[in-house]
């Protein structure tokens, strides 16, 4: 296993649900981090990998474009609903992976539907995502009152916080469970590799062929 060097290029990864798809990326690249990478008991978050001069770093989802925005890692795995929200210029995402796919949308209790928001000029919205919320509501006309959560979005409207939350969706059961309905798709979200401008000139070499090599596994994946 390759020890952590100064020099060695830094991989990103978000903790949680991704990383079991992701998985198999680490393999067809034949990346082998340190056993214990793999822990959800491990306190570490920095792993060196059989692969010369790359370590990995795991941090939460929304930490993932600042680290390789402001140069902590030079390239990151991060989703589709975090770059809308952070919206870095000093990243770029130059490979779909096509894994945690699913959607963000707005979603509300059945009797607060669709014919609320036409005739509304100002609506309040649960939300971790309040930059893209707001931007989703201003293209229609329409202020939105945004209140951040990090999580337990359901409860917003159950409890009179929000009417109407805007939130990850997958199957919809976690929506259905709590008497909540999904009212519109705001973007499709997929996990993609997010690399930092400055690094992709000054680090040439070592980071243009792992970009080109999560191509190749990308494309042998579809």
């Amino acid at each position: 296993m390759t020890d952590s060097a100064p020099g060695a290029l830094t991989l990103a990864l978000p903790k949680g649900r991704i990383m079991a798809e992701f998985a198999a990326f680490l393999r067809r690249l034949d990346i082998v981090p340190e056993a214990d990478f793999f822990d959800e008991k491990t306190r570490k978050l920095q792993f060196a990998t059989n692969q010369p001069g790359l370590n990995l770093i795991l941090v939460r989802s929304f930490d993932v474009a600042t680290f390789v925005a402001f140069g902590g890692a030079h390239l990151g795995v991060a989703g589709h609903d975090v770059l809308m929200e952070t919206g870095s210029n000093d990243v770029y995402a130059p490979v779909d992976l096509h894994i945690g796919k699913c959607r963000l949308s707005l979603a509300g209790r059945a009797d607060a539907g669709a014919g609320q928001l036409v005739s509304s000029s100002h609506v309040r919205v649960a939300t971790k995502y309040p930059h893209t919320t707001r931007a989703h509501f201003a293209a229609k006309g329409i202020q939105a009152e945004t209140i951040k959560l990090s999580g337990a979005m359901e409860l917003a409207p159950m409890l009179g916080l929000a009417p109407f939350i805007v939130d990850l969706v997958s199957s919809g059961a976690t929506l259905k469970a709590n008497n909540l309905v999904e009212l519109e798709k705001i973007a499709d979200i997929s996990s993609k590799l997010i690399v930092n401008r400055t690094a992709y000139k000054t680090r040439r070499a070592g980071l243009h062929d792992l970009v080109a090599r999560f191509e190749e596994a990308t494309d042998a994946a579809a």
